[in-house]
């Protein structure tokens, strides 16, 4: 009898103790830590293909997960892809799509961003009980009237707590670097100020000199278009620095401008902190990574150390960020409960290069780059989910795949079954797990600002993936790859070369793009044109229904995207805003 009484002892513990003895908690819900970094090229990671640069740990999240081969952006540049990562929906929808050469937020004092009437991943899971953080990078906009409204702000997009970029990382963040924004129109606008001040130096000499008799209030006219022009536009443009390259905490900015020596580990502590915070409850951290965008970090500890450069060593370095974060993950004994995820905004700049070198990714196979909403190097990048106990180690899925589909991958793995509107993405677990074969995503649209770029089918029943380019940049110089005489390429007017019929192409069999397709060789030519014609019918009929009630563009509208010095976010005293974070205030764990 005594062994019996035992036996229901220890059967009584084992339920009570669970996981350690049974396995994983079926009910537990899993954690998410979703790493994002900035214009990597698929090209630059060993398991995609590169033999010359380190990332073990990048590629052991592979060989213990499954591999993504066909992973694709929804936009070629930060602010829209990242929209439509949030929100499982083309950035047009959001009313985040441009029309004219600025894609991206250029001011973090600007009105644009993601709207407050949107949904993100994050609030879906914070409604379902979940601890949203975001560590690093949003460029997502800030504030809409005020200051203080903070209506495109991360905490009011699901984010329980926010640490980072509320604007990006770029050239004018470190000095003696050159900028990023609208370059050239700086110069003309700094070469015209000077001319208009010279021209009113010269009136006032000549005027004092009697030689030329001028009205007091026509100097006073040329005087005030002197000072409006240069508190426009030249000032923004002067303390860029100081007003776009801004470190956060939740609402409060807590540096102004970022110190860039230090960035990488306190973004790195900050993200660990978070998982050891929430270690007893569900999680979704995102990570997004300043890294691989310029300017580069000089990190003693990586310089010098790679076979490409600086740019080498900011790839090993960001690959080292992410095995600290696994480490963390595994060190809690949190990986059987923790889906992690790596992937880039979109693809390597390829026209980012000075006299040291190349400081931009590498697409591997894949034409284009960065800011080439048609060409695969601008849209393909990694995707690697890691899940053991619940994710085959190894696996590779070729099928076509998007950065809008973790959003309905993450509702579904948080059991949220509430009506939604209507999403571009798919669950992604069934392909997976290996249950099914076969991609949800039969067409994909390719867009570059408002513009329809190119087109991707998936014909039900062939290994095929036809892709048609509605029109191709125009790169520069001539013979070149890229469009080096504007840093980046453009998608309107004599930028681009409108393809009709559209220029066609069998990814499957020719994915460097090197080869279009013609109806004598390609049976299926003229009905893939067909296909497509429709597809793209029926996708604009949706976007009448399901898009941001101002219009496609509204966030990116030049009134919108200018500064105001009115929403600046600033600490200390405005306009001169500058603070350094205090150490003993820096998350410790």
């Amino acid at each position: 009898m005594w062994y019996a009484w035992w036996a229901c002892l220890v059967l009584s513990v084992l339920q009570v103790t669970g996981s350690d003895v049974t396995g994983p908690d079926k009910d537990r819900l899993p954690n998410f830590i979703l790493i994002m970094v900035d214009d990597l090229g698929i090209g630059d990671i060993g398991c995609y293909g590169n033999d010359t640069i380190r990332t073990p740990h990048i590629d052991r999240l592979a060989s213990e997960g499954v591999k993504l081969t066909q992973h694709l952006s929804a936009a070629p540049l930060c602010t829209p892809s990242r929209t439509a990562f949030l929100t499982g929906r083309y950035a047009l929808r959001s009313g985040l799509g441009s029309e004219g050469r600025v894609q991206v937020l250029l001011f973090l004092g600007g009105s644009g961003g993601l709207p407050p009437s949107e949904t993100t991943f994050a609030k879906r899971l914070q409604q379902q009980g979940y601890t949203t953080g975001l560590v690093g990078k949003w460029h997502q906009g800030v504030s809409c009237e005020q200051r203080e409204d903070h209506c495109h702000h991360p905490n009011l997009h699901g984010f329980s707590s926010f640490y980072g970029l509320p604007f990006t990382w770029f050239n004018d963040c470190v000095p003696g670097h050159g900028s990023d924004i609208l370059a050239d129109l700086q110069k003309v606008l700094r070469s015209l100020t000077l001319l208009l001040g010279l021209g009113l130096v010269t009136l006032v000499c000549v005027h004092w000199c009697g030689l030329v008799d001028l009205s007091f209030s026509l100097l006073l006219y040329l005087l005030l278009l002197l000072l409006l022009l240069t508190s426009v536009w030249v000032v923004p443009f002067g303390m860029l620095r100081r007003w776009n390259c801004v470190l956060m905490r939740d609402r409060e900015v807590v540096e102004q401008p970022i110190r860039a020596d230090t960035l990488p580990l306190r973004l790195l502590r900050e993200a660990q902190a978070f998982i050891h915070r929430n270690k007893e409850r569900p999680f979704l951290l995102f990570f997004s990574l300043v890294h691989m965008h310029t300017p580069l970090f000089k990190n003693p500890q990586f310089m010098g150390k790679s076979r490409h450069g600086l740019y080498g060593d900011n790839l090993e370095e960001m690959d080292w960020i992410i095995g600290q974060v696994t480490e963390t993950v595994d060190s809690l004994s949190l990986s059987n409960h923790t889906l992690m995820y790596f992937t880039s905004d979109h693809g390597g700049h390829l026209e980012d290069k000075d006299a040291t070198g190349q400081k931009g990714g590498w697409n591997g196979i894949y034409k284009g780059g960065k800011a080439m909403g048609g060409w695969e190097g601008g849209i393909r990048v990694p995707g690697i989910f890691r899940w053991p106990g619940r994710l085959p180690p190894g696996r590779q899925v070729h099928e076509p795949t998007s950065l809008m589909d973790l959003y309905p991958t993450l509702k579904y793995l948080a059991r949220d079954t509430q009506p939604d509107r209507l999403l571009d993405g798919h669950n992604l677990m069934p392909l997976l797990e290996g249950t099914v074969h076969r991609s949800e995503h039969e067409f994909m649209f390719h867009y570059c600002g408002v513009y329809l770029n190119a087109v991707r089918w998936h014909p039900p029943g062939s290994d095929s993936v036809y892709k048609a380019h509605m029109f191709t940049p125009n790169f520069s110089p001539e013979g070149a790859v890229g469009c080096y005489h504007t840093h980046v390429c453009m998608c309107h007017g004599d930028y681009v070369t409108p393809q009709t019929p559209p220029l066609l192409y069998d990814l499957t069999h020719d994915p460097s793009e090197s080869r279009p397709l013609t109806p004598q060789a390609e049976p299926r030519y003229y009905e893939v044109l067909e296909q497509v014609d429709e597809a793209v019918r029926r996708h604009r009929h949706t976007l009448k229904e399901h898009v941001h009630p101002e219009g496609p563009s509204a966030q990116m509208s030049w009134s919108r995207i200018l500064w105001r010095p009115w929403l600046q976010p600033c600490c200390g005293t405005f306009p001169l805003c500058g603070c350094e974070e205090d150490a003993h205030n820096m998350t410790t764990f």
